[in-house]
């Protein structure tokens, strides 16, 4: 697709070329003056098809790397540091402080959102509107979380105080299909639990985390937050190497965890917060209602390109409603509309990647050759930067659009007579994930929730996956994912509990009054946040 400059709204035109040179380090905002990678978007704002040259961001060497290492091991101090035995309510005002700052830059945030990664205003608007909100939701949590931590225990007379703690000096490495949300789903709770953090931003949607660097650094200790760009091999491996870290905090793929881990000299200490690929089925019963079905695995396929780790990757559609349900599937995947994101009613966008329209026509052709057809008329054609959604049916095991995670525009479909037939290939699966069942008969549907919970981590009854909302668990089982994601949980994945023991005897019931009385321990309080 080809756009005039013209054509773009004046408030989404990129007038200037973003030439980012600072950091964060150790509470500064550092100039960086070596080698600048440079950031395209697939997106074209002239009428010959040109990728748009969208700014440089600072191509970041093993050095700087660990200078943000030390800055976050220096701030923590082993547990002595001013951010780890702050008050709660201390830690909470920074965090507040962060998130007024943040919300004065969602119209260039937003923007680059759209230029970067090619996700569609509503949807980028969302995502920012969406993370403020979690912010905001794990602030009110950790506020709830210390107050039913204001008490004392007693058990066979001994008194216990206890909380959560933090762990330690976090690595945190986000995702470029949600690189500001999931990102922050990461960062936001390992930071007010106490940790202090090493980010990189992604290689897709790095231009955004620019405009939010002087928040973090206006609103942090130094060393609380460090912010480094460059590629993750350079950067995020010789710091695993150094055996400073204490948790990884990754969503991506189980061969980038796998491999960060194993750098770690003591990998037993290393604490892993992982949101990983997952390749997600949808099970069509011949008595699911065919209109919702339709919808809901349109969402479910295609929302933003179908690039994303909830979204169903492969769907399982019963002999019985195969003829209904395929035809209509097919027209409404021709009937989306295509365009830029910023386009009015674009539900299908350009591709971030430049070569994932090569990769998916591998997936396509290689189907093609093992029998299987395309069964959408546009399924397959191409432009300079996307590839019209193929759906493919019939799909076998061997094809490879079966076995790997496409992550883009390619739909493989199978039929099955048997509800043994997608159990066992979930069963079999590396990942596990999420599933969406579709279908309206209890007796039919209650043994299968009772199985499909023991295989994956949410089953989505008449609807598709997704995250949300963000109160929810959010997990794998797996190879696609450790740990938990929620406002809640988050806040437990980045946090150990720790305690403080006495006998109840005179000499320690006094001490301990005098404690709460001076008010000299940030740890043993019974201050109620209100």
């Amino acid at each position: 697709m080809n756009t005039i400059l013209e054509h773009i709204p004046e408030k989404y035109q990129i007038t200037d070329v973003y030439r980012h040179t600072t950091y964060l380090v150790n509470g500064e905002l550092k100039t960086w003056s070596g080698t600048m990678a440079d950031v395209y978007s697939t997106i074209s704002s002239t009428s010959e098809y040109s990728p748009t040259l969208l700014g440089s961001v600072p191509d970041m060497d093993e050095a700087s790397g660990k200078e943000a290492l030390k800055a976050a091991c220096d701030a923590y101090d082993r547990g002595q540091g001013a951010w780890p035995t702050m008050k709660v309510e201390d830690r909470v005002a920074c965090m507040e402080k962060f998130v007024s700052l943040m919300v004065e830059k969602r119209e260039e945030v937003v923007k680059l959102l759209m230029w970067e990664i090619g996700k569609n205003l509503p949807d980028s608007e969302k995502e920012f509107d969406r993370t403020v909100e979690y912010i905001q939701d794990t602030i009110e949590e950790y506020k709830e979380l210390d107050r039913n931590a204001a008490k004392f225990h007693k058990h066979q007379g001994v008194y216990a105080h206890v909380r959560r703690g933090p762990l330690g000096v976090v690595l945190c490495l986000g995702p470029y299909n949600y690189p500001l949300n999931e990102t922050f789903a990461l960062l936001i709770p390992a930071i007010i639990m106490g940790n202090t953090t090493i980010f990189k931003p992604a290689k897709h949607g790095v231009l955004l985390i620019a405009p939010l660097l002087d928040a973090f650094a206006k609103s942090f200790p130094k060393g609380v937050v460090n912010i480094v760009f460059g590629r993750g091999r350079t950067l995020a491996g010789p710091i695993m190497k150094e055996g400073r870290v204490d948790v990884l905090a990754l969503i991506g793929n189980s061969k980038s965890a796998n491999a960060l881990q194993q750098q770690h000299p003591k990998s037993n200490r290393l604490r892993l917060v992982l949101g990983l690929e997952a390749k997600n089925p949808a099970i069509i019963l011949p008595d699911a209602d065919l209109d919702l079905s339709v919808n809901e695995c349109i969402a479910g396929t295609l929302s933003f390109n179908g690039q994303r780790c909830t979204a169903l990757k492969v769907l399982y559609v019963h002999e019985e409603i195969k003829e209904a349900f395929l035809p209509a599937f097919c027209k409404a995947v021709d009937g989306l509309t295509f365009g830029n994101p910023w386009d009015e009613g674009a539900k299908l966008t350009p591709l971030p990647e430049p070569d994932k329209s090569d990769y998916i026509q591998e997936l396509i052709d290689d189907a093609l050759e093992k029998g299987a057809e395309i069964i959408n008329e546009k399924g397959g054609e191409r432009t300079e930067n996307y590839i019209w959604p193929a759906v493919l049916y019939p799909v076998t095991k061997d094809m490879r659009v079966y076995q790997e995670e496409q992550f883009g525009p390619v739909i493989p479909i199978l039929s099955f007579t048997e509800i043994e037939e997608p159990l066992d290939d979930m069963a079999e699966s590396n990942y596990g994930q999420q599933v969406s069942l579709f279908g309206k008969d209890v007796y039919t549907l209650a043994p299968l929730i009772d199985t499909l919970a023991n295989l994956v981590c949410r089953v989505n009854l008449n609807s598709y996956c997704q995250r949300g909302p963000d109160v929810y668990p959010f997990t794998g089982r797996k190879d696609s994912a450790q740990s938990t994601l929620s406002v809640h949980d988050a806040l437990r994945s980045f946090s150990i509990r720790t305690f403080v023991a006495f006998k109840d005897n005179e000499l320690n019931n006094e001490t301990v009054k005098k404690l709460l009385e001076t008010k000299l321990s940030n740890f043993i309080s019974t201050d109620y946040i209100l």
